[in-house]
């Protein structure tokens, strides 16, 4: 809520204004799910219900007082829907596993829900297609042969590139898709039993996202992505499926 409202006031100064205000506030979300403070769905909640308050705020506000305010907004603050798009954005987001797979004869792996953190760009050519990528770190827990909750967590690291696709619904509203490739990283996992060592190896991913462009700098992607990744384990050539649904804070240039 306070980052928007800095950057209602002030951000016509500088573009900054309204990068610092969100990237503070992305961070001090970040902090309290890494201090186990609060759960991932908590921070989205809460930034959801700050910054689309604020923004229902001022509607009310000019619809009510109209131009009796102190500050007068000039027509070259708009901006066209048709813009290059190109974007850096803080990424975070929630898993849901959609498989797991066999370690092997004895022991069936499994995820439960986690969260996924990390940046994310795009440098588009013109308003509809670009390239860019993507590097997260995820963390999610683990449930072997379906019902043994392991107090270690599958951890994983992957820095994917690819081509994004976008398309303006208005001057504010675009939707937008992407077909990444690229290199995932497993840290050694010790469960109860036994110890699964690194891995490295190739995966997927794909996703659509909805993009509210709040001025010509800065806005707010919400976003569903499919990953396809390679098993922990050596022992099994299954994949994983996984779906991270999410916000991303985006700036825009």
């Amino acid at each position: 809520m306070t980052a928007t409202m800095l950057t209602k006031e002030y951000g016509h100064k500088s573009p900054w204004i309204g990068i610092g205000a969100y990237s503070v506030a992305t961070a001090t979300g970040l902090m309290r799910m890494a201090n186990n403070k609060h759960w991932l769905s908590d921070v989205l909640t809460g930034a959801g219900i700050g910054i689309l308050s604020t923004e229902l705020g001022y509607y009310l506000a000019d619809f009510i007082f109209k131009e009796k305010g102190i500050r007068c907004f000039s027509e070259d603050e708009s901006f066209d829907s048709w813009n290059k798009p190109s974007f850096l954005s803080l990424y975070v987001g929630m898993n849901v596993p959609l498989s797991g797979y066999d370690i092997d004869e004895g022991h069936e792996f499994s995820t439960s829900s986690g969260s996924t953190a990390g940046i994310e760009g795009a440098w588009f050519f013109n308003p509809c297609v670009g390239v860019g990528g993507r590097f997260t770190v995820s963390n999610t827990a683990i449930i072997v042969n379906g019902n043994n909750a392991e107090t270690s967590t599958f951890d994983a690291l992957s820095v994917c590139a690819g081509s994004y696709f976008s398309y303006p619904l208005s001057s504010c509203f675009l939707i937008g898709s992407k077909l990444l490739s690229g290199y995932i990283c497993y840290p050694q996992l010790q469960l109860s039993d036994e110890t699964i060592s690194r891995r490295d190896g190739i995966c997927f991913g794909s996703g659509v996202s909805l993009t509210f462009r709040a001025t010509e700098y800065y806005g707010m992607k919400l976003f569903l992505d499919y990953n396809l990744m390679p098993s922990h384990s050596r022992r099994t050539k299954e994949w994983m499926n996984m779906l991270t649904c999410g916000a991303s804070f985006a700036v825009f240039f």
